[in-house]
């Protein structure tokens, strides 16, 4: 493990402080504690159930061109595990994404314009992990999310990738691991470093990220990171996160008529 592993957990205000500028830059990710209330972070969860109750009811395949993924509960039952594009289908979600707090984050891209992309890349991402007979969805390999910048043939853009985590995740649960510091890589070592998605095993310089609801966490695009499976089994194992991309440049929006973008054609590596 990384001698990193017991790094700060911060504040965050209407603007950064000078070591969390500085503390980014040199790791390339940030931890916030608490970042929401128990009583928003109940809010959310029930708006996401809300959206996965509709698209269930309608067969929701694909989201503004991004497949929906589901897989099974611990009864059994069908649940969405990753949702696109959610907060176009929930007003609660939709007004969360308007907290200030998030433009504090903003200077972390060094790049003018920075925004959320509520419309853009695949918008509020929530992924439900939980690790039973039938999930889909209960670990992510290793990865990084500047990687659709190159499959399109784009000079590689300054994005966050902003966790909202509605669950606690301590490391024994699995949960997400970064590779602090590669967000200052070269391309070949970002293209090359891990078989995306495929690579699942643990890394002797990785750091474990605990997480209590209501945590926020931001990390650099360029970033390796892979969230692991946990070890256990059940209610036990489930872990609820939603993403926010970060972006700036060109505005680059999505609607229905949008294609599947080529770097989901990994999504079914996910399991």
């Amino acid at each position: 493990m990384s001698s990193l592993q017991n790094y700060p957990r911060f504040t965050l205000g209407n603007t950064l402080t000078t070591e969390q500028l500085e503390f980014f830059r040199q790791y390339g990710f940030l931890h916030f504690r608490p970042f929401l209330t128990p009583d928003t972070v109940q809010d959310l969860l029930r708006a996401s159930e809300d959206v996965q109750r509709k698209w269930l009811a309608e067969g929701v395949e694909k989201v503004n061109g991004v497949p929906i993924k589901y897989g099974k509960d611990v009864d059994g039952q069908p649940i969405v595990q990753r949702f696109a594009f959610a907060s176009h289908h929930s007003p609660v979600l939709h007004e969360f994404l308007k907290d200030p707090r998030f433009e504090a984050l903003f200077p972390l891209l060094e790049a003018p314009g920075g925004r959320i992309g509520e419309n853009e890349k695949d918008g509020l991402v929530i992924n439900h992990y939980v690790n039973v007979t039938g999930s889909e969805f209960s670990q992510m390999g290793w990865h990084t999310d500047s990687l659709r910048d190159v499959f399109y043939g784009k000079r590689i853009g300054p994005m966050l990738n902003v966790g909202v985590h509605l669950d606690g995740t301590p490391a024994t649960n699995g949960g997400l691991r970064l590779l602090v510091g590669t967000h200052t890589q070269s391309l070949r070592k970002m293209l090359f470093r891990k078989k995306y998605y495929k690579d699942v095993d643990s890394d002797p310089n990785e750091i474990a990220v605990e997480t209590e609801p209501g945590d926020l966490t931001v990390h650099d695009g360029r970033m390796w990171h892979r969230v692991a499976r946990s070890p256990l089994v059940g209610e036990v194992s489930r872990r609820r996160v939603m993403y926010i991309p970060i972006i700036s440049g060109k505005y680059e929006p999505k609607n229905e008529e949008s294609p599947t973008p080529f770097y989901l054609r990994f999504l079914h590596l996910v399991k």
